[in-house]
């Protein structure tokens, strides 16, 4: 138990998949305007994040290594995964057209989000077994929606703010992402 709460710790803060990893980033730059926004993306990336992990867990352990076809481990994650959004996708649509409609082309691009797929990856690398690629899957989109929603309230506060013009935009968002990168490298000593 102490060891999946430190995976858990460990992969939402010391390893932030956005700060450190530099994971994901297209979503975070381009989602993270207003945090209700911010708050869907990483409730969608949470749900597809921890269900692929699970579900790339049974189809590596007891497909792919089975078959002797762990080379085709990148092409499989990728389809789990664009099943996975197609499937939030649908339910958004269905359930919450405002925050479909807010997403826009960033929840299909949850699919394409390396962030997604770099999970399933690490947690082949580090034999992680089924609950621990869970808990990762968790800790991970845990970390991603942390850090979006904080650059979301970050930049709710900098639409007031007198910001040259060549730093408005992607630029101060990026100086931004820096200094809370090197905010989060402070939970570093945590573990």
């Amino acid at each position: 138990m102490k060891e999946l709460l430190i995976i858990l710790i460990g992969s939402a803060l010391v390893n932030n998949v956005v700060l450190s990893q530099f994971l994901g980033l297209c979503s975070f730059v381009g989602v993270s305007t207003k945090i209700k926004i911010a708050a869907g993306m990483g409730a969608a990336v949470i749900f597809v994040m921890t269900i692929a992990s699970a579900v790339a867990s049974i189809i590596y352990d007891l497909v792919l290594v089975p078959a002797n076809l762990t080379y085709m481990q990148t092409i499989v994650f990728i389809l789990v995964i664009a099943a996975l959004v197609q499937f939030v996708e649908m339910v958004l649509k269905k359930y919450s057209k405002g925050l479909y409609n807010a997403l826009g082309v960033y929840l299909p691009l949850i699919t394409t989000n390396c962030a997604v797929l770099g999970v399933a990856l690490i947690n082949v690398k580090k034999d992680y077994g089924f609950v621990t690629s869970v808990v990762n899957g968790i800790g991970t989109a845990l970390g991603y929606t942390i850090a979006i929603i904080i650059m979301a309230g970050i930049r709710e506060k900098m639409e007031h703010n007198d910001i040259p013009l060549s730093f408005k935009g992607s630029p101060i968002v990026l100086v931004t992402s820096g200094l809370m990168a090197i905010a989060f490298f402070g939970f570093a000593g945590l573990l």
